[in-house]
């Protein structure tokens, strides 16, 4: 089959691989209808995560099922399924606290590379959900969007306690944080302020639901915030960028008893204690476990509800997967789509 390896930074290729096999009971193999590229796949591509050998890479798909072990029996082949990028039994104690991303089982399932034409899926009963048949051609992308960065923007919002009533603040403009103004606006946020300085992506955040756009970063852009909120600071607050700069705006711009959602990645961080001690301010964050959210986004975009597919705005054939990257690093793209 063929499927992307990254060799080193700004070296993807995509080039002929084994075919995955059933190893586990619990195992499914998927053909792979469309994948895509993360933001977090751009850290070893720009060298911020290191890569010591060539290595499989992707952990966002949609697909059908072809095979399934001996134990599967939440699937079945033939089945259109989307799936976290965390693969989890969805049955251990944390599982069931709604933590699947920190499943006591757990594995990563781009260990495997999704971008490729066969993905073999751990944990497939805890990991795979299905859609009621095959989706309409359409759906397609806002189907591949649930498995990874919708969910993670949804879970940023739900950390951030974002709701009826609520201000909220989106720090980030990449495909999770324009998804959390999405989740925002789908959970009942009153007001949702996007920052963000590309016009590409402010058009696109108004249209999944902003009503403001603050251009401002750092102190200045909180300073903005409070100005736009009597001086308080926001309700929620949602962190999709990962830097300690982002972190500190984020804080700094949540009024006192207010909640920060973090979902970016974070490199090498380091917050002051003393701050966040007088800051009085919630701080929940971490890997989505998405799979606590794919049922509940599945039916959203299965009845049109929400259309998170527009998040994409790069299609290309898996044959091009590096084009892709370099797009999406040069900030040509927000979200690259890969078709198998």
């Amino acid at each position: 089959m063929r499927g992307a390896m990254i060799y080193a930074p700004g070296d993807v290729r995509v080039e002929d691989r084994a075919l995955p096999t059933i190893q586990a009971p619990t195992d499914a193999i998927i053909k792979v209808v469309a994948a895509c590229v993360c933001g977090s796949d751009l850290h070893p591509y720009r060298g911020t995560e290191p890569v010591d050998e060539a290595t499989p890479i992707g952990h966002e798909y949609v697909g059908i099922v072809q095979e399934i072990g001996d134990a599967v029996r939440a699937i079945k082949v033939g089945d259109f399924v989307v799936g976290s990028f965390m693969a989890s039994d969805n049955t251990c104690e944390i599982c069931r606290a709604g933590y699947q991303s920190r499943c006591v089982h757990g594995e990563f399932v781009g260990a495997n590379g999704a971008q490729a034409e066969y993905l073999r899926v751990p944990l497939a009963d805890g990991t795979l959900v299905a859609t009621p048949s095959l989706p309409d051609e359409d759906l397609i992308p806002s189907l591949l969007a649930a498995s990874d960065v919708l969910g993670t923007g949804w879970f940023g919002a739900v950390a951030a306690e974002a709701g009826p009533g609520k201000t909220v603040v989106v720090v980030g403009d990449g495909a999770v944080g324009l998804l959390a103004v999405l989740a925002a606006k789908q959970l009942g946020a009153e007001r949702i302020i996007a920052m963000s300085r590309h016009e590409s992506r402010q058009k696109l955040a108004l249209e999944f639901g902003a009503t403001d756009i603050v251009e401002e970063r750092g102190d200045e852009g909180v300073a903005r915030v409070k100005e736009l909120t009597s001086g308080l600071g926001a309700h929620s607050v949602i962190e999709a960028v990962g830097t300690q700069e982002s972190m500190m705006q984020a804080i700094r711009s949540t009024r006192p008893g207010g909640h920060v959602g973090y979902v970016g990645v974070p490199h090498d961080g380091q917050l002051p204690s003393g701050e966040l001690f007088f800051a009085e301010v919630h701080l929940l964050g971490g890997p989505a476990p998405v799979r606590r959210f794919l049922p509940e986004l599945i039916d959203l975009i299965w009845t049109r509800e929400i259309d998170p597919g527009k998040v994409f705005d790069l299609t290309l054939p898996l044959e091009q997967a590096a084009e892709g990257y370099k797009a999406m690093d040069e900030r040509r793209a927000i979200k690259t789509l890969l078709r198998v």
